[in-house]
């Protein structure tokens, strides 16, 4: 069976079809006085500075997919990296990559809510076939470490010589009224016809309200993003509201030349709203992106009947089809014995002396620990090469190569 046939091997919708008929859960703000009471006598255990992440929250907070699935919420706009790669002036394709990075972030639920906490060496993997002139794109990750939590991800777009190398390492801390997610980590993209590599790193996450107040989640911090070979930095602050004064979803930074640290553009706007990008040569046209009018592209998942035991979407079936339907009684069951299981299966390699050993991805001394286990040189080797290969690796379309 060729490329194309098995391209066509559609997505499970299992998910989305709930949402598409009612208001999806993760849409719903469940914090009611039964819930927050839970949530309370949990917090009240806790002394401010706390690590979160071997703490057990209620699954109301929940979101219904993984972590390793939401982090590919970043490559829902790809039709703005391709506009980016085929740019020829090195300084506005920078700032195109900029945008594009930015873009991804307003792609989450309207309530608060956490994504599950993926299991060590769970996968999830998703496709697109069909992005502009034909092309394709391929995204999976996996569960590389458990203490601390690695999040390793891959993205591929052969055609185009575009990949993304990345790992996201988050901390969680309790701050009083509010917890943060500390969101360390480094995505490393690479445009292969340009010969260009980019640094980036991303914002962290901050709940209010936990306490009292409305619940709302912002985003914080510095962000950076580095070209080495075009000289260009881009440094972004995202603003949290003060108590008093402010607003929400603020962003603002400037490009830079790297050597001479002269100011080349400015970024303001919202990150969920409207973003522009200004050159300080007035003779060049800015860059301006309504999140709320951008084109996101959904990816395919290969259906259930194709999926590992240890794929996301199979492996927290129960557990989001409670979620779906406000079960939280049943969610909190069944949440529980995939955790459960993780812990036996620990425990059993303790007992014969072995370490987790990561199926897709392998480790590596860099700042991105983790790639994939096969070599993919998007400059020099073909698409189709590098297609086979990744299917090779994990059949991400539901079919062998």
């Amino acid at each position: 069976m060729g490329l194309t046939s098995k391209l066509r091997l559609r997505k499970d919708n299992s998910q989305d079809s709930v949402d598409n008929g009612s208001q999806s859960a993760d849409d719903v703000d469940e914090m009611d006085n039964e819930n927050q009471s839970i949530l309370l006598s949990i917090i009240a255990q806790l002394r401010p500075g706390s690590d979160l992440t071997r703490i057990t929250l209620p699954t109301f907070v929940l979101e219904k997919k993984s972590m390793l699935e939401r982090i590919g919420n970043a490559f829902f706009t790809p039709q703005l990296l391709l506009e980016a790669n085929g740019t020829d002036d090195p300084l506005r394709r920078f700032m195109l990559i900029v945008i594009w990075y930015l873009s991804g972030w307003h792609i989450a639920p309207k309530a608060v809510k956490k994504p599950l906490n993926p299991v060590l060496g769970e996968i999830f993997s998703c496709y697109w076939d069909d992005l502009p002139e034909n092309k394709k794109a391929f995204y999976i990750a996996e569960q590389t470490s458990h203490h601390p939590p690695k999040s390793s991800y891959f993205y591929l777009l052969p055609e185009s010589k575009i990949k993304v190398d990345g790992v996201v390492v988050p901390r969680s801390k309790f701050l009083g009224n509010s917890s943060a997610a500390m969101m360390e980590g480094l995505a490393r993209l690479t445009l292969g016809e340009h010969d260009e590599e980019y640094t980036m790193t991303q914002p962290n996450i901050y709940c209010r309200g936990i306490l009292f107040g409305k619940l709302k989640y912002e985003l914080g911090d510095q962000m950076t993003i580095k070209c080495e070979k075009l000289g260009f930095e881009a440094s972004i602050e995202f603003k949290t509201k003060g108590f008093i004064s402010g607003d929400y979803d603020v962003i603002e930074g400037v490009i830079k030349d790297s050597s001479s640290q002269k100011i080349l553009a400015s970024v303001s706007g919202k990150w969920n709203e409207v973003m522009t990008i200004s050159p300080t040569d007035v003779k060049l046209e800015p860059i301006v992106l309504d999140t709320r009018k951008a084109s996101v592209n959904t990816p395919s998942v290969k259906p259930l009947e194709h999926q590992a035991d240890n794929e996301s979407r199979k492996l927290w079936k129960k557990t989001i089809d409670a979620l779906h339907k406000r079960d939280h009684t049943v969610a909190t069951e069944e949440k529980f014995k995939v955790e459960e299981a993780q812990r036996i299966r620990a425990k059993e390699r303790v007992a014969n002396g072995e370490d987790f050993v990561p199926a897709i991805f392998k480790p590596v001394q860099d700042d991105v620990p983790f790639v994939l286990r096969k070599e993919m040189n998007v400059k020099d080797e073909d698409p189709q090469y590098l297609i086979h290969e990744l299917l090779d690796l994990h059949p991400i379309t539901g079919f062998n190569e």
